[in-house]
């Protein structure tokens, strides 16, 4: 049974991808780890990266190269400066050197040694990444990683658990958490919380998922406050920052994020109203992450706008919400996403945007749901819903690039989430046909069934019948 942390699920790092920016950032990072612990990266000559499938297709779209370059270097996700990144870029590509591990500067020319083999795949996963080190005394030292989605990396020989953490409540499917709630009187959120409990402490536990929301926060802040185009060649119009300042009443003065939501709190609460303040959420995190900004991974950085909107919404509208609301609402929705991740997968380039998107709608629909009053059947239920009307759906990222349709996605993602809710609450899930269990096995049935080309590789729909011309592509 696959042991799963919620902070396994929402991980702070870089966008514009949680698996082709920063599953090969990291896995670049292990690289250069297993170098010093084998005592070889004082004799390392040079260094060559191999991209592969759709992490090679779409590589330069979602910025793979400045992931593995920012990997090798020693630079972590959590704590780069997001301005420092394109001038560290620039300094590699023209000095034709890098430092791993922040260490001796080895020669690493990047139209060389980072190579993109778009006809290629390897055979254990869709995005696959090989990393040489040629040796001193001409042997090398290569491994092979494989980016599985919302950041997670694995080599071939460790698709088992890895955990030998025992667990109060052990979940592999939705029929296990249902069955506990049911037997033992606990909330969903609850039985995550003595699961949680066996990796933190009570207090790491509640100051880590503020600090996972305190991210969330500032970066819709900072969506809702940038103007200008995206980058990457599409010229995307940013539009948070346009939507945020119409729907804010005049004279209300804010200068942080904080205030902000006070401000909004304090604006017009009529249906359309809110209604485009919860796009205006998505599209804000979205545009952020487009734009190499920091966001969470919730369950991926293509659908990292989701449950930001879905949480804003409840935190913003209607009775004022205390920090035990966001942290219910953060533990319900991490466990929900554990279920899809080990039940089917959170990758695009596995299942489409189904698996991103879609994912996301669940979490935010059933951690809303407990979080206005749900029990644990209408929050399994509202999970489904959201899911059930995401199925089928394509990962076809124009240019490769993580912005159309993926950004306006984020806002589908999140209104449907708040409707699941809606309709589970006024629902008798005893009467339901679909469980959610038997919602995530259709999943992946259809992600299996589904034309690789609608799968992160930019080779079919919207990709293909879009003329654009992205120089970065």
């Amino acid at each position: 049974m696959e042991r799963i942390s919620v902070f396994d699920i929402f991980k702070i790092g870089i966008g514009p991808s949680s698996s082709h920016t920063m599953g090969p950032w990291r896995a670049a990072q292990r690289f250069v780890n297993e170098l010093m612990e084998n005592q070889l990266l004082e004799k390392v000559v040079s260094i060559r990266v191999d991209l592969y499938g759709p992490l090679a297709k779409t590589g330069l779209g979602h910025g793979t190269d400045i992931a593995v370059l920012l990997g090798l270097s020693g630079y972590d996700p959590v704590s780069i400066p997001e301005t420092s990144i394109q001038e560290i870029i620039k300094t590699i590509r023209q000095s034709n050197y890098i430092k791993p591990g922040g260490q001796r500067s080895i020669p690493f020319n990047p139209a060389q040694d980072l190579i993109f083999n778009v006809k290629e795949n390897l055979p254990f996963h869709p995005n696959g990444m090989r990393c040489t080190a040629a040796i001193e005394d001409g042997k090398n030292y290569s491994a092979e990683y494989f980016s599985i989605g919302g950041g997670f990396v694995i080599k071939e020989a460790e698709s088992g658990d890895l955990s030998d953490i025992q667990l109060p409540y052990p979940i592999q499917v939705s029929a296990d958490l249902e069955a506990y709630c049911r037997n033992s009187a606990l909330q969903i959120d609850e039985v995550v919380w003595q699961n949680e409990l066996k990796w933190k402490s009570a207090e790491e536990i509640k100051q880590g998922l503020l600090g996972i929301y305190r991210v969330m926060l500032d970066c819709a802040y900072q969506g809702c406050h940038t103007e200008g185009f995206l980058p990457g060649g599409l010229q995307v119009t940013r539009r948070a920052a346009t939507i945020s300042k119409k729907l804010i009443s005049p004279g209300l003065e804010y200068h942080n994020p904080e205030e902000w939501v006070k401000a909004i709190r304090s604006s017009r609460h009529d249906f359309e109203s809110i209604n485009k303040w919860i796009s205006c959420f998505a599209l804000a995190v979205n545009e952020v992450n487009a734009s190499f900004g920091r966001v969470v991974t919730a369950p991926t950085n293509g659908a990292a706008g989701v449950i930001p909107a879905v949480l804003l919404y409840h935190l913003c509208f209607g009775p004022e919400k205390k920090e035990e609301d966001i942290i219910r609402f953060l533990l319900t929705a991490g466990e929900l996403g554990s279920i899809f991740k080990k039940g089917a997968t959170i990758s695009a380039a596995m299942g489409g945007c189904q698996a991103e998107i879609g994912v996301s709608s669940a979490m935010a629909a059933g951690a809303l749901t407990l979080c206005i009053g749900g029990d644990y059947k209408q929050v399994l239920m509202a999970a489904e819903i959201a899911m059930e009307h995401h199925l089928g759906l394509t990962c076809d990222p124009i240019g490769g690039l993580v912005q159309i349709p993926c950004i306006e996605r984020n806002t589908m993602g999140a209104i449907k989430a708040i409707t699941a809710a809606h309709i589970a609450m006024e629902s008798n899930p005893d009467q339901a046909k679909v469980s959610l269990d038997a919602v995530i096995k259709t999943m992946w049935e259809t992600a299996l069934d589904m034309n690789d080309k609608y799968k992160e590789t930019a080779e079919g729909g919207l990709a293909m019948n879009i003329s654009v011309n992205v120089p970065e592509c």
